[in-house]
């Protein structure tokens, strides 16, 4: 059988020095050698004496492509399968011998120029993906502590705990966090996101990576050969090496049915010879037709072609799809439920605004928040520090902190003491007159399910408001998957009810079930399969979550997707699909690309099949109709089939859906860890 696009044709225990022969690009080259012998004897057989010189064309001709076409057949019989490869080394060998060698070179000329084009097809299928080869330096300088100098390394001999310094335009060598500096980061060839995302002191960097800010200094917490880069790069291999149940079924199908078209082209020859009184030669003839129209060359392609390609499409925009069963299942999914904390949200909370409460001065008291905070590793605290940096707040200094549990942060400020959180633990260095509007701001707070914390210092107040802001794409998210026929689109959380309500509403989901347990979800997920089951037999449930605490529904879903998890070994491990961006736009895409496969997998069988049975068909309805099908036609027929079902899977590198690119789609920025947030208010009332 051929090799499989993207396959490596050298690897088939071919002598190094036939390497290059034996390549596709020197199939090629042996296919236009043969093609030109061919062309030139049929051009010179009307001037050629009893057509000797045609005839010595011919048989060069079809030396040529022997040499490829007993060596594919070869292999195969050594590895004791009688397959496509034999029956057309058969074919050719048998048109030759009863006369017809110009039509053996042509059967062989088209089969090894095939071949040849689809292994340079398949390679291009995989180009984006070894191209992740290439994000990894060939040098790096890494800090020497016995010489106190930089020095320049191989990537390779990086270990957890160097440090290395990464200049403007360079890529990162390897996983890491910014040990000094803040720059910008291109992450577009791993998560498809044109937009670099801001890094500075603590922020995560990933290898291939490009730094197009400052130059920084990163600490390595990954060796390279654990990097994300080498990671993606096996999950997406692996996932082109796996087999649909479809292609399963080809694989198993494929050597009974070449032993079955083999014995038939036999039957119909001794019939047509003895039975219907034909010629030897003609018998043979028609046999030999037989056995190359009927060969399924285009079928056992139509599968692997198509899916390779969606893998290749898909991991250029930054979905990796876990082999060609994750597309299907992905395909075939009529409703998709969410986790909210981390996946329809950001996962950690920002200061969007900040209510001073009468006289009390926002400035002031977003510094002493900020003080207070300085040195805590809370989420809140993170979010206040960052909006007292993003305004340009002036450092205020805190002594004696004290944090109380369950209630929030005390300490001196110029000597004074300043509190910190809710509203029982701030009372009492709120004054009187203002206690009133604090609670009444406080209530709002919490009715719209946003988290409010409170500053007490020198009689003055004001309440924060935290939001866990949506992802980019999640407003656009439900419209897009109604559109494309999913429903209903269900939110599962274990965060309390007004918080999920205020979510659920902003987005116009179709439904939301908060103070979920993960046994909860599992049973939700299993209730909404039932739901779908109901309305579509081969439909299926989708769960998208961070791929941690989510598994136990991620595994009870029919299809599971971890998003935003370029740095997450538990998201590349347990999901069936990765979304390396964090803009969930791309999932309506990545359906629609899923879809795009399947079509063009049922396509391909269709017509292969349809091919097989029609052409079979003719030659033997023509041949007892008085006839013969020329050999010339069935290997046009059965050759052009398989380019024309490979030329076809090719367009699915081109996909588009109506939104077009994920990578080409606006996109808000949003701050990963350690990210400045783009604006917040400080109100005045």
């Amino acid at each position: 059988m051929k090799p499989e696009p993207g396959t490596n044709r050298d690897s088939q225990g071919v002598p190094g020095g036939l390497g290059a022969v034996f390549s596709p690009h020197g199939e090629l080259i042996s296919a236009v050698i043969a093609g030109v012998l061919l062309l030139a004897g049929w051009g010179l057989r009307p001037w050629s004496a009893a057509g000797t010189i045609s005839e010595a064309l011919y048989w060069a001709s079809l030396g040529v492509g022997m040499i490829h076409g007993l060596r594919a057949a070869w292999v195969s019989v050594s590895r004791a399968r009688f397959d496509i490869d034999v029956l057309m080394a058969v074919g050719a060998g048998l048109a030759a011998s009863i006369g017809h060698p110009e039509e053996g070179a042509l059967l062989l000329f088209l089969f090894v120029l095939s071949g040849a084009l689809e292994a340079l097809a398949g390679a291009r299928t995989t180009r984006a993906v070894e191209a992740l080869h290439r994000l990894i330096p060939t040098a790096t300088l890494r800090w020497d502590d016995a010489r106190r100098d930089w020095a320049e390394v191989a990537p390779e001999a990086l270990a957890p705990g160097d440090r290395v310094k990464v200049k403007p335009g360079e890529l990162i060598p390897a996983d890491g966090v910014i040990h000094e500096g803040e720059t910008s980061l291109d992450q577009s060839t791993l998560t498809g996101e044109s937009v670099p995302r801001d890094a500075r002191a603590g922020d995560e960097v990933y290898s291939g990576t490009v730094n197009v800010g400052n130059p920084v200094e990163v600490r390595v917490t990954r060796p390279v050969s654990e990097s994300s880069v080498s990671r993606v790069l096996k999950l997406v291999l692996e996932a082109q090496a796996r087999r649909e149940p479809v292609q399963r079924f080809i694989d198993r199908f494929n050597e009974p049915y070449a032993l079955g078209v083999l014995a038939l082209s036999v039957v119909v020859m001794l019939v047509w010879w003895l039975g219907l009184g034909r010629a030897a030669t003609d018998a043979a003839y028609t046999a030999i037709t037989l056995l190359i129209v009927a060969s399924p060359c285009a079928l056992i392609i139509s599968t692997p072609t198509a899916t390779l390609a969606g893998i290749a499409r898909g991991a250029r925009a930054g979905v990796l799809f876990k082999g060609g069963q994750s597309i299907d299942r992905l395909a075939r999914v009529r409703a998709m439920a969410f986790d909210k904390t981390g996946t329809l949200t950001i996962g950690r909370p920002r200061l969007t605004q900040f209510h001073p409460v009468a006289w009390s001065d926002g400035h002031d008291l977003l510094g002493v928040a900020a003080a207070l905070e300085r040195d805590s590793t809370h989420p809140i605290a993170k979010a206040i520090l960052e909006a007292a940096a993003a305004r340009g707040v002036p450092d205020e200094r805190a002594v004696e902190v004290k944090n109380v549990v369950g209630r929030g942060v005390t300490g001196l400020i110029d000597g004074v003491e300043a509190r910190l959180g809710n509203f029982a633990h701030t009372e009492a260095l709120i004054p009187v007159c203002l206690r009133a509007r604090v609670r009444e701001l406080l209530g709002k707070v919490q009715e719209r399910g946003q988290i409010g914390v409170i500053t007490a210092w020198r009689e003055q107040a004001a309440v924060g408001i935290l939001v866990d802001a949506v992802r980019p794409g999640a407003p656009e998210l439900v419209r897009e998957l109604h559109r494309q026929s999913v429903a209903p689109v269900v939110m599962l959380t274990g965060d309390n009810r007004l918080t999920a309500e205020r979510v659920a509403a902003s987005l116009g989901l179709d439904e939301w079930h908060a103070e979920l347990l993960p046994a909860d979800k599992v049973d939700q997920v299993g209730r909404l399969r039932r739901r779908v089951a109901q309305t579509s037999r081969r439909g299926g449930v989708g769960v998208i979550g961070d791929g941690v605490n989510d598994a136990p529904a991620l595994a009870a879903a029919d299809v599971s997707i971890a998003i935003g998890s370029i740095g997450s070994d538990a998201a590349l491990e347990s999901a069936d699909i990765v979304l390396l961006s964090d803009d969930l736009g791309v999932v309506p895409w990545a359906i629609g690309l899923a879809r795009a496969v399947r079509r063009t997998v049922k396509l391909n069988l269709a017509f292969s099949l349809s091919a097989i049975v029609m052409m079979g068909v003719s030659v033997l309805a023509g041949s007892l109709a008085g006839w013969r099908m020329p050999l010339w036609l069935g290997v046009l027929g059965h050759e052009g089939g398989t380019l024309l079902v490979v030329a076809n899977s090719l367009w699915l590198l081109a996909y588009r859906s109506r939104r077009g690119d994920p990578s080409e789609l606006p996109r808000e920025h949003i701050p990963h860890s350690g990210g400045v947030p783009q604006r917040t208010d400080v109100i005045s009332t």
